[in-house]
């Protein structure tokens, strides 16, 4: 597989006299890709019905007569006023039931059936233009699904579809659904689906069973959007069709989206993420703050990777000081290349950054780009350029199974904001602390879907925090050969938000462990380990079970227990905590491991291995002193 780089462009923000010039940069930066239409609609359509496609016609034509493959964006991500006019009621409500209104981006509502029915015809008319032949090397399906909170809605549209929803889940039983849910308790029970409201402005908590369904049927009208376009760019085009993803966004399941498309990509924001979603501590904010976290964009490289079935970009790469995050600082010099290889390292086809001239006007004015506003050089396009004349040697990526999988659940982590149990829980935190430790052994990661049946290869599987466990994952995991972890919180409520009565959690073949009893650990009263560094923080199980004890609080409590091949970790375990604990895995498992230096982090693929340093400073490492912002790359011997 070749790596390639490419830009986002937007060929309606620049006059006309200067197209032609800018592609011919884009070529002799070395860039292959150019995405561009997405926000285009109000230019295309300027009022209902008045198709203006000349100018993308011409747009289109000059970047690919310069040499260029072009991305082409479906525009369902801006519609345009005269679109609130047509249909006033299409916006999304928020959980106080306020419109998410014009003036910015993202204004529909997910179950609007009349904006629906737009963004098919405004699809279709793109498809049958541009489909046929070879001028649009790949698609876009929109962008950013539910970005600045916008996947969940309350309004009307979204309550007549939730309703509908619940009516075919449950077989049009009204009973089966006031039985599924427990709504005997506080006199809940419906005598007719028409009867059932959306889960917000209750007095207090609403039934989590009723806040679950609702994200997961949040999450199909997701997928049934994007698959309306999927179906309609198939019936008119061979090229293979995208989704940009985003960082933390977990409000919908992205491997049922991916499902459809052949690429999974996503927008990676390393220094805008730091401060807004990784929630690090501001020590380590300070630290990171020109450099991005040491395993948040890692994190997200496997995420998609797993979401594209392989084949996986970065279709947004932060090229400079961003516009959105409480600060925007500059990074450090080198980082564009780093960033670049990073997503190579793990597997990436193209590496595409956001965006080609930084914008004069509006919202993202102090977003940084390749070029100036002035259309003189920044600093990105410079490493950039540096990054195009090193693929040129450095042949293509040869993709492999890693020995460790991770499996990542969007189901669990709906369930875990719906029923935390203790203030800042979280089931993604959960799994980025188990990736942190595989990733500071040394370790290479594939993060696999709950819908994996075969865990054949990997030496070491980690399940952490499955609250609802399906019976084909349970026996998936069984049957794996390598060492299986567990735990906490897995398998504590069924498919329907109930506590299972026997035994909790249910039947884990070969390892008899009953949960007794559960916690939540104030954050300022840890427990720590017996014998060894860490604490368990956060959450905390009582386990019954006569299986071998790994590790136990300083009280004798047994946290994490074996048997044979199968381990289950009772507690929320600190960074030190689960550095023993995936070092006594990988011995059980025969894995070794090699613990990196604090900021440097390794990636090795079936031909090539990379070290990185996200530090500031220069590091000493087994491969040789690395350099702020360093990247060392070699081949591995056959």
């Amino acid at each position: 597989m070749q790596r390639t780089l490419g830009t986002c462009y937007y060929p309606e923000h620049w006059p006309e006299d200067i197209w032609q010039q800018d592609a011919a940069r884009m070529v002799a930066a070395g860039l292959t890709w150019v995405r561009i239409g997405e926000f285009s609609w109000s230019r295309i359509e300027p009022t209902p019905g008045d198709l203006q496609w000349d100018w993308l016609d011409r747009a289109i034509d000059t970047l690919v007569s310069a040499g260029l493959k072009v991305v082409l964006g479906t525009p369902t991500a801006t519609p345009p006023r005269w679109m609130v006019d047509r249909h006033p009621d299409m916006f999304a409500l928020d959980q106080d039931g306020k419109p998410r209104g014009f003036g910015s981006r993202r204004h529909y509502c997910f179950s609007h059936q009349g904006y629906r029915k737009e963004a098919r015809r405004i699809v279709t008319l793109m498809a049958e233009r541009y489909g046929p032949g070879d001028r649009i090397a790949a698609w876009q399906t929109d962008n950013e699904y539910g970005c600045h909170d916008t996947t969940v809605s309350y309004s009307d549209a979204a309550r007549a579809a939730f309703v509908r929803w619940l009516e075919t889940r449950y077989g049009g039983d009204i009973g089966a659904l006031n039985a599924a849910w427990g709504n005997v308790f506080w006199s809940m029970d419906y005598n007719r689906f028409e009867q059932i409201g959306l889960p917000n402005l209750t007095v207090t908590e609403p039934n989590p069973a009723h806040v679950q369904a609702f994200r997961r049927f949040s999450s199909d009208q997701v997928v049934s959007f994007n698959r309306d376009q999927v179906e309609i760019l198939r019936a008119h085009s061979d090229a293979p069709i995208a989704h940009n993803y985003m960082g933390r966004v977990t409000d919908f399941d992205h491997y049922k989206v991916g499902e459809d498309l052949e690429i999974a990509s996503w927008d990676s924001y390393p220094l805008g993420f730091l401060e807004d979603r990784v929630g690090a501590s501001p020590e380590k904010q300070r630290r990171y703050a020109r450099q991005g976290d040491p395993d948040f964009q890692a994190f997200h490289h496997d995420l998609y990777r797993a979401v594209g079935r392989g084949r996986w970009w970065v279709m947004e790469q932060q090229p400079g000081p961003v516009n959105w995050a409480p600060y925007n600082p500059a990074p450090l010099p080198g980082m564009v290349r780093f960033w670049t290889w990073e997503a190579f390292a793990h597997g990436a086809e193209a590496v595409c950054y956001f965006r080609w001239r930084q914008a004069p006007f509006a919202q993202e004015q102090l977003h940084a780009g390749m070029l100036r506003p002035d259309s003189a050089e920044a600093p990105a396009i410079v490493e950039a350029r540096q990054v195009a004349e090193e693929l040129a040697n450095a042949g293509d990526v040869a993709p492999s199974q890693a020995p460790v999988a991770l499996v990542f659940d969007y189901d669990a982590e709906w369930a875990w904001q719906v029923q935390p149990h203790g203030q800042g829980l979280t089931y993604f935190d959960l799994v980025l602390e188990h990736y942190r430790a595989l990733r500071r052994a040394g370790l290479s990661v594939d993060i696999v879907a709950p819908t994996q049946s075969d865990f054949s290869g990997y030496a070491l599987i980690l399940a952490p925090g499955l609250m609802h466990l399906t019976d084909s994952l349970r026996k998936a995991l069984a049957k794996a050969e390598g060492q299986v972890l567990y735990g906490p919180r897995t398998g504590a409520r069924d498919a329907d938000f109930k506590i299972p009565t026997s035994p909790l959690p249910p039947a884990l073949d070969g390892l008899e462990v009953v949960v007794a009893a559960v916690e939540s650990i104030r954050p300022d009263m840890p427990l720590p380990l017996a014998n060894v560094d860490g604490a368990v923080t956060g959450y905390l199980e009582t386990l019954e079970t006569a299986a071998e004890v790994l590790v136990e609080i300083a009280a004798g409590q047994p946290v994490a227990v074996a048997a044979a091949n199968q381990v289950y970790c009772a507690g929320w375990l600190d960074g030190d905590g689960l550095d023993h604990l995936v070092a006594t895995l990988c011995a059980r498992a025969g894995l070794g491991i090699c613990k990196m230096p604090e900021g440097v982090r390794r990636r090795q693929t079936a031909t090539e291995e990379f070290w990185f340093n996200h530090l500031a400073e220069p590091v000493d490492t087994e491969v040789g002193t690395l350099p702020p912002a360093g990247v060392f790359r070699r081949l591995r011997k056959s």
